[in-house]
């Protein structure tokens, strides 16, 4: 069984995700956002087998380097974003210098690819290159549990407007690979709240049929 805890981290109240399986002395990390506090002290006395990420957006890595730093775990990210870990001009905290200070982290040690299997925690964990919001942008996909970073939300879904965004591409992720995916796969979105692919079909009003 997996389990999952999320923690809603810094001034954009960014989703991250602490997984772990059968042994709960064991987990992995899904974008530790930005004022990390309450994940570091979760996350105390356990073993970090990695930190994925999926995008490399400020508000989704602002904890990468406290956490990676600590457990001495290596970091996957998509290599179109290869370089925005190490430029707050690439990964956007330069331009909102009233949410953040420039956020810069070593690059990642693990490329991401679309069709990548990953087995962490006695699970298993299936990449999607769901590009729009950001180039690099990915979905992991584990059992029935998608976690959808800021591609799809509820009733909503990422902007296109940042560096690298681009809404046509936005709209074929969703609808090419997301909404092909069963109606009962529980999303957790970068922001917000839990939704499934199935109320998404129906009820998000962004994504044009």
């Amino acid at each position: 069984m997996l389990n999952i805890r999320s923690f809603n981290l810094g001034p954009l109240q960014t989703n991250a995700y602490l997984l772990t399986g059968a042994d709960p002395t064991k987990g992995i990390i899904i974008d530790p956002g930005m004022n990390p506090a309450a994940l570091v002290r979760s996350i105390e006395g356990m073993e970090i087998e990695a930190i994925l990420l999926t995008h490399a957006h400020f508000d989704h890595m602002g904890g990468v380097d406290e956490i990676r730093k600590a457990k001495k775990c290596p970091v996957y990210l998509h290599p179109l974003e290869s370089e925005w870990l190490s430029s707050p001009k690439l990964n956007g905290s330069l331009m909102w210098p009233d949410v953040s200070s420039p956020l810069t982290t070593d690059p990642a040690e693990y490329d991401l690819a679309e069709g990548q299997v990953l087995q962490f925690i006695g699970h298993t964990f299936h990449v999607y290159h769901t590009p729009g919001h950001s180039p690099g942008s990915v979905s992991f996909l584990c059992g029935n549990d998608l976690f959808s970073g800021d591609v799809l939300f509820k009733m909503g879904v990422g902007r296109t407007d940042l560096p690298g965004g681009r809404e046509r591409d936005l709209f074929d992720s969703i609808r090419g690979k997301l909404y092909k995916m069963d109606d009962e796969v529980k999303v957790y979105p970068g922001h917000g709240s839990r939704t499934t692919i199935g109320f998404e079909k129906v009820r998000n009003p962004y994504i044009p049929q």
